[in-house]
């Protein structure tokens, strides 16, 4: 292990870069892809650029802070995790500290971005950023913590509504709902990785929870997730394309039963990566049947 106060200057950032992710960026694509749709719906597809903007950079920046602080309170079991053992804060190249240190920072930028926002934007922020900190520790008790991360991940949905109508209504919670059930299945996807080293050291997952109908709840989250979103966009007038968006969607996620099935780590692990593009084909189809109409 090397000595911490050893480590140059450009090797401390390269592991500040590690620690939040940045050379990973799937989790702030998951997360961007509900907050865009969300600014696209409540804006009627005409999205004021710099609340796209805020809330980019937004995501990006707690997306990272939320890396910092799991890696913090996850750091005595994921070294007992293949997939995590050489972590930067895991390993030793970094102190705990450091961590904290990185999520503070990072969430003060993110507070600072939102301060031109209205008031209802910055309490929603708030509770974001307690439900993003006490995340890592449901893994502890509860026995599907990615329902959690999936609030975690969603609540730009909310804040999103909150910054262009100044409200919430209720088809912002039912999108929140959507994505709960879509983290669900590809957290449950990504679980499946670790399920083996999970059990060993008692960290609670939905892959665990599951067990032998893991695929079956994959499958069926996806199709509440899908049901909900299709409920909203069609009650708020959008057809064709967002038809075709989530036909795509739908597609994708048939695409990830076949890697899945015979819960190979890898294919699973796959699976999880390419809900991006699943992600990625809703927003796309509210998007253009906006622009279009």
């Amino acid at each position: 292990m090397s000595s911490i106060s050893s480590i140059s200057f450009s090797t401390r950032l390269l592991y500040y870069f590690k620690l939040v992710r940045l050379d990973k960026p799937i989790g702030i694509l998951l997360l961007l892809w509900p907050t865009l749709t969300a600014l696209w719906m409540a804006s009627a597809g005409r999205p004021d650029w710099r609340l796209v903007a805020i809330f980019t950079v937004g995501t990006v920046l707690m997306r990272s802070a939320g890396c910092a602080m799991n890696d913090y309170a996850d750091r005595d079991f994921d070294k007992h995790v293949k997939r995590t053992a050489e972590r930067p804060l895991t390993s030793g190249k970094i102190a705990g500290w450091e961590a904290v240190m990185v999520a503070v920072v990072l969430t003060l930028i993110s507070f600072l971005l939102i301060l031109p926002l209205n008031t209802l934007t910055k309490q929603l922020s708030v509770l974001a950023v307690l439900i993003a900190g006490s995340y890592p520790y449901f893994k502890r008790f509860f026995a599907i913590p990615q329902a959690y991360l999936g609030i975690a991940f969603g609540f730009g949905i909310p804040m999103g509504f909150a910054a262009v109508q100044g409200q919430v209504p209720a088809a912002a919670w039912i999108l929140l709902i959507a994505n709960i059930f879509w983290a669900v299945a590809y957290d449950t996807e990504y679980a499946m990785v670790d399920r083996d080293d999970d059990l060993k050291i008692g960290i609670r997952t939905s892959a665990i929870t599951f067990g032998r109908y893991d695929v079956l709840a994959i499958m069926l989250c996806y199709a509440a997730s899908f049901a909900l979103i299709f409920a909203v966009g069609w009650q708020m007038g959008l057809r064709l394309w967002f038809a075709a968006g989530m036909v795509a969607a739908c597609a994708f996620a048939v695409y990830h039963y076949t890697l899945i099935r015979g819960r190979d780590r890898m294919r699973c692990f796959a699976a999880f990566r390419h809900n991006n593009w699943l992600g990625a084909a809703i927003f796309a189809g509210i998007a253009v049947d906006y622009a279009l109409k």
